[in-house]
């Protein structure tokens, strides 16, 4: 068992759920026509980020759908709002939430070497499910999902020298073959540039009106197995995370997991709606007597390493203690 088991609080803010991907299992994903599509304002966004620095979050989530500037009714939204690009905007977003006193961690999707680079000084961290390495028909419909161009966005990120987030999706459709090989190339990527601090082993949950509405959900125990390989097959430095909301994580740490991701206390978990985020007391009844330490976005080793900007430092260094964790609150 470790010595404790980590986690942050964040605010999820769903920036666009325009999406140019369809996949099987999704309900974030909204046609630019359906009344649920959002592009949010600076407006909008503004008191969200308050709110969350006044419950003590230390981490700003900012999630769009990928490659959204495919679409015309987007890319038009956007120029009225005054932007050129979705990277012009998610950089103003990243600025005001360091401003207010969060960090900013950007999951947009497949991005490319000058996204990257643009984003890198305002962003403490990074992420992008590899999801898997093999060709599903869960993803007959999303090019962005081609395993090839999320594993070059993986490893440009570490030649770039960002602390990165990525993770497997159990349960669509994958074999445990195939969930082998995925991780092996995530720890492949990591050996070689030292920038990936968490793998979330997520587990498939079907939703209403998807074409995978039926299809069944990994088993516990193909989720002990697969958190037993992760941690059999990354390195010691990489967290295996598991998401407690989707799952009870316990059983799972005994397996290997060191991580329960971010939670929050005052938005709710945009991609799986329907649950709920835990409390940190909940949380840490859901670890019996491990105890919990909460981290920022940035793991502690890459604070150390000095892997942020100078945008981001004096932040960092009120927001930690001595080892890297989150201060506590006096």
């Amino acid at each position: 068992m470790p010595e404790f088991v980590t986690f942050s609080r964040n605010v999820f803010i769903p920036v666009t759920n325009i999406c140019r991907n369809r996949c099987g299992y999704c309900t974030f994903r909204r046609d630019p026509d359906h009344p649920e599509a959002r592009l949010m304002s600076v407006e909008e966004i503004i008191p969200i980020l308050k709110n969350g620095k006044e419950a003590g979050c230390t981490e700003a989530l900012f999630v769009f759908g990928e490659y959204t500037e495919e679409v015309p009714e987007y890319r038009e939204k956007l120029k009225k709002m005054g932007y050129s690009s979705t990277i012009e905007y998610v950089t103003e977003l990243c600025e005001l939430a360091i401003e207010i006193g969060l960090l900013p961690h950007t999951n947009a999707g497949i991005l490319n070497r000058r996204e990257l680079e643009m984003l890198k000084p305002l962003n403490v961290s990074m992420g992008l499910m590899l999801e898997t390495t093999a060709e599903l028909k869960a993803h007959c419909e999303s090019p962005g999902k081609a395993p090839s161009k999320r594993i070059e966005m993986i490893r440009t990120a570490g030649e770039l020298r960002i602390p990165f987030t990525t993770g497997i999706l159990v349960g669509i459709g994958e074999s445990i073959e195939d969930r082998k090989h995925s991780l092996e190339t995530i720890a492949s990527i990591h050996k070689e540039f030292g920038h990936i601090q968490e793998v979330i082993i997520q587990n498939f949950m079907p939703k209403p009106d998807t074409p995978m509405a039926d299809h069944a959900p990994p088993t516990k125990e193909e989720m002990i197995q697969t958190v037993s390989l992760a941690r059999e097959i990354l390195p010691d430095d990489v967290a295996v995370q598991v998401a407690p909301n989707l799952i009870k994580p316990h059983i799972l740490i005994q397996y290997g997991a060191t991580d329960l991701g971010g939670i929050s206390p005052t938005t709710i978990d945009w991609i799986n709606p329907e649950a709920e985020w835990p409390s940190v007391v909940d949380l840490q009844q859901m670890t019996g007597e491990i105890p919990l330490k909460e981290r920022l976005p940035i793991y502690p080793q890459h604070i150390k390493e000095g892997w942020y900007s100078s945008n981001l430092s004096k932040l960092i260094e009120t927001l930690t203690d001595k080892n890297g964790f989150k201060r506590k609150q006096q």
